[in-house]
């Protein structure tokens, strides 16, 4: 893993003028990359990298270059390609040679060879800058699903980019300014494609391709979700799907650092963590793994209608069944609304919209991981890939013209919205319009397969919507509030080889059973125990402790004492009403408006931006 940052001047020398600059770029990414730091700086490019070691220790420094004769090729790297062996192999029968065992170097030769299209050939999570001085050309490529992530700018003779808007805004050329468009960007849970909250500011696309040379910028992707046939009947399709599990978890552990599972007692997480108990049990060694879990939860669980069982027992008769060295973070209340957290989790995401409480103990659960494993593995995806929520099999859902999230989670005097923002605001953003249009441009994506039914191709649109647009969200968060503690997570369900695979198998074999991840359970009835097998999906868990709730009140009351900026986009009597209520018994919808408020003010305590909302 690491962070990189950089900066390509057409019309300056940035070996005179960008050092400092670089350096300070370069610098924002350090949590990204505690281990080492390197800057590589010619006439019109400036590449910065923060490294997290974690493949051949010694010898993966970065930036990496290659002269070519006609020029340096140079990258700038995080990320992990998984098929890096293969790779090598290949081109060493080429003629190249190599100095590291590290797969950047592979990825550096490898575009040596094929140009960009060695994109089209990695198998991993990665995003990269490469210096092509023979042709004085910036690439940025970023990999398929777009686990990593890739921000850039655009200046009057080039662009700044980096892993994260932070590094992009430590250059003066940057505009620290966020208008309508940003924050309907950020507040609508539709991650429009390319879209960043800070104005001037883009991502690179999944599967996307960024050239920029004198002639300006262009933008391509190498790949998009396919539509194809599928043909492998019930068995087989079992068998696929197994197969190609062993194979993700079996590279996904390759690791030179410990590594660990996430492991909830779900049937992804499980599933993950059996596949790298049996893969680490060939060599004599037990996988670790960690659970989040809350002070007295066990004994105060109340199911209700998205949790009905509490993880802590699934978890520990996963880590019984398949022999893990399993460890349980215990969380309290404190801890959660600790408003240090607030702000440290604010600050790795650059942005003023969190998961409250989920996203705190996200990253304390990750923070105490990091002092025993630098990797871990993850079900994240799972969900999305498989068809897990329970919405895709309620016909309102089904039918619904919006996102499915969107009408689960958004309805009525809760609309997400009207608990942060004025009367004005509320208005000039006009959400519903901004997300009506984005949902039919999403749509527009889909392609329908030959002789698909009207049901069918339904269900396809909302696999395609959850795959290339809500599960962005679960990554951009996971990837920020991980690598805010220097912990590289691993996500195998995004491998794009099992992602094509199922999205492309009908509905109705994925819920063969008439259950939700048939396949996946399916392809896992020998790994685990019965009742892992058979329980319902439980989301990420939150805290229902009212002493959080009461903590949360504190704060807000605290808040309505100051005159801070935040009241110039919030109504004050919005959170006077609030704190005028007890924690026991408060709407969760309530509670999150309290966490709303409070991550806007903490943004706007940190990063001062200009407003541009008229």
């Amino acid at each position: 893993m690491c962070g990189l940052a950089g900066w390509v001047s057409f019309d300056r020398d940035l070996t005179q003028q960008g050092a400092a600059e670089l350096d300070a770029m370069t610098a924002t990414m350090t949590c990204r990359g505690p281990d080492a730091c390197g800057t590589w700086v010619d006439r019109h490019a400036a590449l910065g990298h923060r490294r997290l070691a974690v493949i051949d220790i010694e010898g993966g420094t970065q930036p990496m270059s290659v002269d070519t004769g006609e020029g340096a090729v140079t990258i700038t790297y995080t990320g992990e390609v998984y098929n890096f062996t293969e790779l090598k192999d290949e081109l060493l029968r080429r003629g190249h040679r190599f100095r590291t065992r590290s797969d950047t170097e592979v990825v550096l030769h490898g575009y040596l060879e094929w140009g960009e299209a060695v994109a089209e050939r990695l198998n991993g999570m990665f995003a990269f800058a490469i210096w092509d001085a023979r042709g004085e050309k910036l690439v940025l490529i970023r990999d398929r699903m777009g686990v990593k992530p890739l921000y850039y700018y655009s200046t009057d003779d080039g662009v700044l980019f980096g892993s994260e808007p932070k590094a992009i805004l430590a250059n003066p050329l940057a505009d620290r300014a966020v208008d309508l468009d940003g924050l309907r960007a950020v507040f609508s849970l539709t991650m429009p494609p390319g879209s960043a909250l800070w104005c001037g500011m883009n991502e690179v696309l999944p599967g996307g391709i960024v050239t920029v040379n004198r002639g300006g910028l262009r933008e391509h992707r190498y790949w998009t979700l396919p539509t194809r046939p599928h043909t492998d009947d019930q068995q087989t399709t079992i068998a696929n799907v197994r197969a190609l599990l062993e194979d993700i978890v079996g590279r996904q552990m390759v690791s030179d650092v410990p590594r660990c599972t996430l492991l909830s007692g779900g049937l992804d997480s499980s599933v993950t963590t059996a596949l790298a108990a049996t893969k680490l049990g060939e060599g004599g060694e037990k996988v670790r793994s960690f659970a989040v879990d809350f002070v007295g939860r066990e004994n105060d669980f109340v199911a209700d209608e998205l949790r009905g069982t509490t993880d802590a027992p699934y978890a520990r008769e996963v880590a019984s069944h398949v022999g893990s060295q399993h460890e349980a973070i215990v969380l309290d209340h404190a801890a959660i609304a600790d408003p240090e957290v607030r702000r440290a989790v604010i600050t790795s995401r650059d942005s003023p919209f969190t998961f409250g409480d989920v996203d705190n103990s996200l990253y304390l659960l990750f923070r105490a991981i990091r002092e025993h494993s630098t990797v871990a593995l993850s079900g994240e995806s799972a969900d999305e890939v498989f068809g897990g929520y329970r919405w895709f099999f309620q016909p309102e859902i089904q039918a619904a013209e919006t996102f499915p999230w969107m009408a689960v989670f958004v309805s009525g005097a809760r609309a997400q919205v009207s608990d942060r923002f004025n009367a004005a605001i509320t208005k000039a953003l006009d959400l519903s319009t901004f997300i009506r249009d984005q949902y039919a441009s999403a749509v527009d994506e889909v392609e329908r397969a030959e002789g698909e039914s009207d049901h069918e191709m339904r269900m396809r649109v909302m696999c395609h919507l959850h795959l290339t647009r809500f599960v962005r969200m679960l990554l951009e968060r996971k990837d920020r509030i991980s690598m805010a503690v220097g912990l590289e997570v691993r996500v195998p369900f995004c491998d794009h080889r099992l992602v094509e695979y199922v999205y492309n198998t009908p509905w109705s074999l994925k819920t063969f059973d008439g259950r939700e991840k048939s396949l996946l359970r399916a392809a896992s009835a020998d790994l685990l125990p019965q009742s892992v097998l058979n329980r319902v999906k439980s989301p990420y868990p939150a805290t229902l402790d009212p002493h959080y709730t009461g903590a949360l009140l504190q704060q807000c009351r605290d808040l309505l004492a100051t005159d801070d900026p935040v009241f110039e986009l919030v109504d004050r009597s919005y959170l006077e009403n609030i704190t005028q209520q007890g924690a026991d018994g408060m709407p969760i919808y309530v509670r999150n408006g309290m966490e709303r408020v409070l991550d806007l003010s903490t943004w706007l305590d940190i990063y001062r931006p200009e407003l541009r909302l008229s």
